[in-house]
């Protein structure tokens, strides 16, 4: 028997220089494929984690993600489509060989969102830790979204079965248990909002409405405050993002004003200074920034002037020590000139009696 003879010799209908092409197009481009992989493998495991985070090093990293039993069954399908091979054969090979890559796709996809998420992680959150719950939350969310669009892919893949009558009902039964926990959901997306926007974060004072405190934590559906008075304080996402929010953590400066009233007894020339001197006592405080002192109305019982000025610092604390200082300072100037501050004070005028 010649070698001619041997090669035009026919297995299930193909001849055996058929089935030895089929096999070496399957060797080739799987040994091309371990080549690749084995040379990136050992590229990747020389990377410091900023050079892993760009482009270059996240293609490396998922092409160390890449599973070589999958692609052995899709090179197999190539090599066995240039056989002649049964039509009932011919569709489960190509829905082998479609699956393969649909769940070498998925494994690539959950491989990227994780990337994703480390790369904000490490760059968006050194000092917010509490985003880190939401990230994670968001990162399951992608994943579990992923999963179920490959589950649905594969089932569509194998001959026989559609999946128009499961996309159906999974739809009506998405809309009733989307209907059930709607108040849950509106949190879930609120608490996305508050990672992305960041009104606040942890450690801002803020206030809402009649409630006030300090954020000590923020979840999937609450976020938590601790008072001024040392209770905890717990609102809903949702409707903490619905309610006018004063964050007074990112505040730059406070704007400062007040009023002093004094005797209608006081003299005009002295009327006139005391803008002057509480101008000067103002200045001379640090971190502030005068801005004006007027006389500024008659009152009932006193002449009112109206002080504006601004202190730079945002602390609370160091805003009560300035103005403390402040009134010191005008108590001890307004006695070194005799002049009095008014208080309620009525007279009550009696007309004398006329005899007759």
């Amino acid at each position: 028997m010649n070698l001619n003879h041997m090669l035009s010799y026919k297995i299930l209908g193909n001849s055996l220089s058929d089935w030895g092409a089929a096999l070496l197009i399957t060797l080739f481009g799987f040994s091309l494929l371990v080549l690749a992989r084995k040379i990136t493998g050992r590229y990747v495991s020389k990377l410091d984690g900023e050079k892993r985070r760009d482009v270059t090093g996240m293609l490396i990293t998922l092409l160390g993600k890449t599973y070589l039993p999958l692609f052995l069954i899709i090179f197999c399908a190539i090599g066995f489509r240039t056989l002649h091979v049964s039509r009932r054969v011919l569709p489960w090979l190509s829905a082998m060989a479609v699956a393969a890559m649909i769940v070498q796709t998925t494994v690539w996809a959950l491989a990227l969102v994780d990337l994703a998420a480390d790369r904000y992680r490490e760059k968006a959150l050194p000092t917010d830790s509490a985003r880190i719950s939401s990230l994670r939350a968001i990162s399951f969310a992608v994943k579990l979204l992923i999963l179920i669009v490959a589950i649905l892919l594969l089932l569509d893949n194998i001959p026989g079965v559609k999946i128009t009558t499961l996309v159906a009902s999974l739809g009506i039964g998405g809309v009733a248990v989307a209907l059930a926990v709607q108040n849950i959901l509106s949190d879930l997306f609120a608490s996305f909002s508050i990672m992305f926007d960041r009104p606040f974060v942890i450690g801002d004072f803020i206030i809402v409405d009649d409630y006030m405190g300090t954020i000590e934590h923020i979840g999937l559906k609450t976020t938590r405050i601790r008072s001024l008075s040392g209770e905890q304080l717990v609102f809903s996402n949702n409707d903490l993002l619905k309610s006018r929010i004063r964050n007074y953590k990112r505040m730059s400066e406070r704007r400062v004003v007040f009023t002093i009233g004094v005797l209608y007894q006081t003299p005009i020339d002295k009327l006139r200074e005391i803008p002057v001197w509480i101008k000067n006592i103002i200045v001379t405080q640090g971190l502030t920034r005068f801005d004006r002192a007027h006389f500024r109305s008659f009152g009932d019982y006193s002449l009112i002037f109206e002080t504006v000025y601004y202190v730079l610092d945002p602390d609370y604390n160091r805003y009560m020590d300035i103005q403390q200082a402040i009134n010191l300072a005008i108590c001890e100037k307004f006695e070194s000139e005799g002049i009095k501050f008014a208080f309620p004070t009525r007279t009550i005028h009696i007309p004398p009696v006329s005899k007759e």
